[in-house]
């Protein structure tokens, strides 16, 4: 199949920008429905979902307001302004959802729910492995009230994340 090159760049730009939006929003321990909660429903959750997935675009001007609710300056949203440049992508976080059923519910439980909710919206339900983002460890850590590489440990313990997991958080947090 055929793809123009501009829309291969805008939908990968529209991701990228999704992705800062998503690491703005989860630093300021806010769920998307915290968003709009703060936001007292300006910000509808499904539309900075959208935005953040990249599946929806989003106007300058949007941007702009987005960006005052944040507290941050819009140069700060925009893809290509990581200080430093970007470096090689970190080793993938990888939750095996097969030992994941096996952790008890009340140590598991969100956990277990976060990763549904992935599934759902990425329409991935193969039940054997699920790939996380190092945000998606970030979010978890705030819900499990512990730093991302305590939370790695824990999952590491469970037979959840392979040991590998130590390298993703090390060069994130490194």
């Amino acid at each position: 199949m055929f793809q123009r090159p501009g829309s291969y760049m805008s939908s990968e730009y529209a991701k990228q920008l999704g992705a800062k939006l998503r690491a703005i929003r989860t630093q300021q321990g806010l769920s998307l429905h915290g968003v709009e909660e703060k936001s007292q429903g300006r910000w509808k959750a499904v539309v900075v979902g959208s935005y953040e997935r990249g599946d929806r675009a989003v106007t300058v001007q949007r941007l702009a307001e987005l960006a005052d609710f944040y507290g941050v300056p819009v140069q700060e949203l925009l893809p290509g302004t990581t200080p430093g440049g970007a470096a090689e992508p970190p080793p993938k976080l990888v939750l095996d959802l097969e030992r994941l059923a096996h952790v008890p519910a009340e140590k598991a439980g969100p956990l277990q729910r976060y990763a549904a909710t992935i599934q759902s919206q990425r329409g991935d339900y193969n039940g054997k492995v699920l790939s996380i983002r190092q945000d998606d460890l970030r979010t978890l850590a705030v819900i499990y009230d512990q730093s991302p590489s305590v939370l790695t440990e824990q999952l590491i313990s469970w037979g959840v994340l392979d040991a590998d997991a130590r390298r993703a958080v090390s060069h994130e947090e490194g």
